[in-house]
């Protein structure tokens, strides 16, 4: 299974030049995953960061930067878990538009607990987590 997600290009994405500035990506890439945790996991950042007192900051990002993106144009975003640790996930986004490969990158990002340490995953995240891995690994 793969999470899909369309961000249209706006002014506020660019440079003078009107191409995405290479910040405003990462941006996107964590608003992705943002609205992953709530669609597919069913566990916003609102809960986990205001209700549980609880995070899951990236711990390493690596993005290979592709092709330049232009304002106006629409970006598709797709996720997917390559590997679920026991306070960690590993996951890729590759984005594109027009058919046309844009941005590659894997992020891990850890589960910290209320004491501000990586902790096991909650049993219910990590299970949905897993499934969602291995739906995408059997398509």
């Amino acid at each position: 299974m793969r999470y899909r997600r369309r961000v249209p290009v706006e002014f506020n994405h660019c440079d003078p030049a009107g191409i995405v500035f290479y910040p405003r990506y990462f941006e996107m890439l964590n608003s992705t995953i943002e609205n992953f945790f709530a669609d597919v996991l069913a566990y916003p950042f609102a809960r986990i960061h205001v209700e549980e007192d609880c995070a899951v900051p990236t711990a390493h990002i690596d993005a290979s930067f592709r092709a330049p993106s232009r304002l106006g144009e629409v970006l598709e975003f797709v996720l997917e878990i390559e590997e679920v640790g026991r306070s960690s996930v590993r996951l890729v986004q590759r984005v594109s538009a027009g058919g046309q490969d844009r941005l590659e990158c894997v992020s891990t990002l850890v589960w910290v607990g209320r004491d501000g340490r990586a902790a096991p995953w909650p049993d219910v995240i990590r299970d949905k987590m897993t499934f969602f891995k291995e739906t995408s690994d059997a398509a």
